[in-house]
């Protein structure tokens, strides 16, 4: 099986460099495609400079997680993949871990999105994730009951954290839709790989590092607004019968961690979910970062 994985760099070159140096290192077939999404320029020219061996794509403007993935993701397929991996550039995966998804994506014809068992880089008996739930009916969607080594357990959706995609289904179905811009669009592939006949599926004998904490300050702030947001996003796409009782509770769940927010004051946070609410009902999707980072709501 042909393995191409696919890198996302934001403004942490360093991390990003990290991360495909060690998948460079697993004894497989593989390549390695790095996007730097609109970085600052001494991130596009360290990525220029330190990288070999890897394929780099640069875009001019930050793409969001979707359209950044997607300028790989093509090219990709265009040079004939059997599966690809997103990897986040925060993630610390072994090529046992990797080797593992690619014998369940081998062995299992159904199973068209595998990922590992997510835990705390920090305290590896945390669990952060045992696959996801569907995100139109769950806020905390990360599931972390513990999976036995050898479990392969069906999920609503892979966290885009680690994930690895059979090349088939996204001929079959498209790309990463880029109107999430962040958070939701893997989840979105699921759901409609699922229609199209494929599961998704989460490994107990993959193991994955994710350093939480080595995330972005901004991207924390901005992680609230998306995930209101898209849920809105998702509903209008999945759930068009059910679309006015989704949209009343999330408008109420949003209502009441905003007022929260404002309680604690915790005016950016409460801003960033109000205009999340806002943008799902009147449809603007896509990349928000300078109205939410400038808390304008127009």
């Amino acid at each position: 099986m042909t393995l191409d994985i696919v890198i996302l760099n934001w403004n942490q070159a360093v991390d990003t460099l990290a991360c495909a140096r060690a998948a460079q290192t697993w004894p497989m077939d593989k390549r390695i495609w790095v996007v730097d999404n609109g970085s600052r320029a001494e991130d596009a020219q360290l990525l220029a400079e330190a990288l070999e061996g890897a394929q780099v794509i640069y875009s001019p403007v930050n793409r969001g997680f979707a359209g950044g993935n997607n300028l790989a993701l093509q090219q990709a397929l265009d040079a004939g993949c059997d599966a690809v991996l997103l990897l986040n550039n925060d993630a610390q995966a072994g090529a046992e871990a990797i080797a593992q998804l690619q014998r369940v994506l081998s062995e299992r014809a159904e199973i068209g999105i595998v990922g590992p068992l997510l835990v705390d880089a920090a305290d590896p008996h945390r669990i952060l994730s045992a696959g996801g739930k569907d995100i139109a009916r769950h806020m905390a969607s990360h599931s972390l009951e513990p999976l036995q080594p050898g479990e392969l357990r069906v999920v609503d959706y892979v966290p885009g954290t680690c994930v690895l995609i059979r090349a088939d289904v996204l001929r079959a179905v498209g790309l990463l839709d880029e109107d999430y811009f962040f958070g939701g669009e893997v989840a979105d592939l699921c759901a409609t790989a699922r229609q199209n006949g494929w599961l998704s599926a989460v490994s107990g004998s993959a193991v994955v590092r994710h350093a939480v904490d080595r995330s972005a300050i901004i991207r924390r702030q901005l992680h609230v607004y998306y995930v209101i947001r898209n849920r809105f996003l998702y509903i209008r796409k999945f759930y068009p019968r059910r679309r006015l009782l989704l949209f009343t509770l999330w408008t109420m769940y949003a209502l009441y961690t905003a007022g929260l927010a404002l309680a604690q004051r915790q005016l950016i946070h409460a801003r960033a979910i109000g205009l999340g609410c806002l943008d799902g009902w009147r449809a603007r999707f896509g990349g928000q970062n300078a109205r939410v980072t400038r808390g304008q709501i127009t």
